[in-house]
Order: structure tokens, then C-alpha cells, then sequence
């Protein structure tokens, strides 16, 4: 009979290196834009340096701990981190609002998806905004990084030229390197060689403790910034997530993935972060066949979440190092990381020919990152491009189809 402890490290013995590649993929591709990302954020916020560390802790440390708390209770790939799109989508918020007022949107967006989760509303409500016009909306949100990924391509063109054909050729190649990695890699070793990487420039910093931060909740930060986070957690990570997990056939607790991601980031957003939630991606690089038998493929998660824990916890010296870099390089980098979702977000978008309309104003809207009644452009491109595709597009469309029967 086992005692407790050998009990405790079963779960050991279910490690292999199909599983533990693919948590490495993911933890990389999580810590990899997504924090380019949020030094891009806090640029534009004009955050302190501490103000940073915490808010890359926060989403790491935590986002890691739910990361390997939640694979080894249920024993299925429950990937955690935070959200990608959230982060681009807040790169635009951060010079509206103080440090503190964000921290009561996060708050708000986490209670947000919490409740979903508790009331099990999940599916109902996802369905209230079409998911064309989701997409619509992000893919014009990102098409500003996608633009200073070209001219810093440009800018750095011998590194982001290798870079780029990095990318294309294992692309076209298929091979198990992901693209995305080797081309960050290439143009990282590419800029040592070059000389360009001046770690002398990075800023010292003390060792960092994280200390919980005092939220300001407004009205206003609560429609600009709380309900768009919160929609695109639940749709561009929490429903990615949850459909990788069902169509690889796992026993998926939906509920307690919203309700527990609900939590996690509620505790992230007292020290900084805008989430810590099931991560869309890395869960379907975790959850699929590459990553080895079906039933031991939990342990992909953990690796994954176990990695993210160790970045968040060594932040406080790793982020002076990573602001060093070139800021065409972080450029460069998050327009990589974002390519995927640019490109899927425009397909999605706009391949309902009955929603052109609806799709085409949220693009816009959010292009044009313009601000009304001091309400963010996100925020009313969903709204207007809900209500085109409602009540515009879809009369139409029932109108066209009612004259078609009539003459039939």
C-alpha cells in the first residue's frame, strides 16, 4: 500500500517528453508576446518600473498556480495563464486611465466572469454578440500592431528580414518547431551577433515584493475597459479553451473553469494583472494528439504552468533586461505572436457574407481607436456592430428570404 507521499508524486510518473514539449510550446508562446505586449502597455501608461514587475507577476505567478492546481485536481490539460487579446486590447486603455482605476476594471471583469461561471450562463451569452463581430472588432484593434510589426521589420530589416523567413519556412515546412518561437529566437541570437543587445542599459532593479494595490472603480473604466476584457477572456480564450477540450473528447467542468478563472484573476487584479485564466492557445497545444497519450497529457499543463510560475516569480530581473531591447525588436515580437490571431480574427470576421455590414463597422470603429462620451472604440464597435447585424443585416436577410418563398 502506498503511503501519502508516494500518493502525492503519482502524478510524476505520468511526465514524458510528448507532454513536457508541449508544455514548454506553450509556456513560451505565453510568456513570449503577451509580455512584449504589456511592456508595450505600460510604455503608453507611463507605468513605473514597479508598477510593470507587479503587473507581469501578478498574470504569471497566478496565472501559473492555476495552471497547476486545476490539471492535477482534474487530471485533464487545463492550461492556465492570461489573455493574450486582453493585453493588445488594454495597450489602448492604459493612457486613459491611472494604474489604480484599472486595477478596478480588472476586479470588475473578473467578478464578471466569475458570476457567468456560478449562474452557468456561459453558452447563452457568448451568443449575444456574434462571434463575427468579435473578431471584426479584435482584428482592427491589432491592425495598428501589425502595421509597426512591418516597419520595424524595416527598421531592423537584417533582423527582421532572417526573422521573417525564419517564420515562412517552417511555416510552409510544417515541422514540430513552431514558427513563431524560432523566429523570435533567430532575430534575438541575430541581435547579439549584431551587437544591438545592451544589457548595460537595462535599469537595476531592488528585489521586488508584491504588495496588494488599492482599486478605483468607476463607472467609466467599468464600460471601457471591464466588459470588453471581460468578452474577450470568455471568447478568445475561455471558449477556445473549453472547445479544444471537448473535441479531444475530455470531461470538461465549464462551470468551474469560468468560476475558478473568475477567482484566480480577481486575486491577480490586487497586485496588477488584468487576468489569470484558462489560456485559449496553449490549451489546444496541450490538449491535442501531439502532446502524447490522452490521459497523461495533463501533465503538459503543469509543465507549462510550472514554467510560468518561475518567469513570474524572477520578473523583477528579467523584465529590466527584456526593456533593454530595441523597441522595434518588442515590435517585431508582438507582431509574431499576434499573426495568428490577426489572421484568423480577419477570417472569422468577414466570412459571413450576410454580416459584411455589421463586421465592416467594428473594423472600422476599432481602427480608428476613437473615443465617444469618453467610451472606448472597442466598446462601440461591439455595440454598433451587434446592432447592424441585428437589427439591419438580419431583417434583411429575413425579408430577402421571405420574398424568395412567396415566389417560389
Amino acid at each position: 500500500m502506498m503511503n501519502k507521499k508516494t500518493r502525492n508524486l503519482h502524478f510524476l510518473k505520468d511526465l514524458n517528453h510528448r507532454n513536457s514539449t508541449s508544455g514548454l510550446v506553450a509556456a513560451i508562446f505565453v510568456i513570449s508576446g503577451p509580455c512584449a505586449l504589456i511592456l508595450e502597455a505600460s510604455s503608453n501608461g507611463n507605468f513605473t518600473l514597479t508598477q510593470t514587475i507587479m503587473w507581469v507577476f501578478s498574470v504569471y505567478v497566478i496565472g501559473g498556480l492555476f495552471g497547476i492546481i486545476l490539471p492535477l485536481y482534474y487530471r485533464i490539460p487545463i492550461v492556465g495563464g492570461h489573455t493574450l487579446t486582453g493585453v493588445a486590447f488594454l495597450a489602448t486603455m492604459t493612457a486613459q486611465f491611472t494604474f489604480n482605476e484599472l486595477i478596478g476594471s480588472y476586479i470588475v471583469s473578473g467578478i464578471f466572469v466569475l458570476l457567468i461561471g456560478s449562474l452557468g450562463v456561459f453558452s447563452r451569452l457568448i451568443k449575444l454578440v456574434p462571434k463575427e463581430i468579435i473578431s471584426a472588432m479584435l482584428s482592427g484593434m491589432i491592425t495598428h500592431y501589425m502595421m509597426n510589426f512591418i516597419l520595424s521589420v524595416n527598421e531592423l530589416l537584417v533582423v527582421g528580414t532572417i526573422s521573417l523567413l525564419m517564420y515562412l519556412i517552417l511555416t510552409k515546412r510544417k515541422t514540430n518547431i513552431p514558427p513563431v518561437l524560432a523566429a523570435i529566437l533567430t532575430g534575438f541570437i541575430i541581435l547579439l551577433l549584431m551587437g544591438l543587445v545592451n544589457s548595460s542599459d537595462a535599469v537595476v532593479s531592488p528585489f521586488f515584493m508584491p504588495e496588494m494595490q488599492l482599486p478605483e472603480i468607476n463607472l467609466l473604466s467599468f464600460l471601457s475597459v471591464s466588459i470588453p476584457l471581460a468578452i474577450l477572456i470568455l471568447s478568445n480564450d475561455i471558449a477556445v479553451a473549453v472547445s479544444a477540450l471537448e473535441q479531444n473528447k475530455y470531461p470538461t467542468p465549464i462551470s468551474r473553469i469560468l468560476t475558478s478563472s473568475g477567482v484566480f484573476s480577481i486575486i491577480a487584479s490586487f497586485f496588477g494583472g488584468q487576468s489569470a485564466n484558462i489560456a485559449g492557445m496553449a490549451t489546444v497545444i496541450c490538449s491535442g494528439e501531439e502532446a502524447g497519450p490522452k490521459e497523461k497529457r495533463y501533465m503538459g499543463a503543469v509543465v507549462t504552468g510550472v514554467l510560468l510560475l518561475i518567469f513570474g516569480l524572477f520578473s523583477w530581473k528579467l523584465i529590466p533586461f527584456i526593456q533593454a531591447l530595441p523597441s522595434e525588436f518588442i515590435s517585431i515580437i508582438v507582431g509574431f505572436s499576434l499573426i495568428g490571431v490577426f489572421g484568423n480574427s480577419l477570417y472569422q470576421g468577414f466570412s459571413n457574407p450576410s454580416m459584411k455590414i455589421s463586421a465592416s463597422f467594428a473594423f472600422m470603429i476599432a481602427l480608428s481607436n476613437i473615443s465617444i462620451l469618453n467610451i472606448s472604440a472597442p466598446v462601440w464597435a461591439l455595440l454598433v456592430g451587434t446592432v447592424i447585424a441585428n437589427y439591419v443585416e438580419n431583417d434583411s436577410n429575413r425579408t430577402l428570404m421571405k420574398g424568395k418563398k412567396e415566389t417560389a
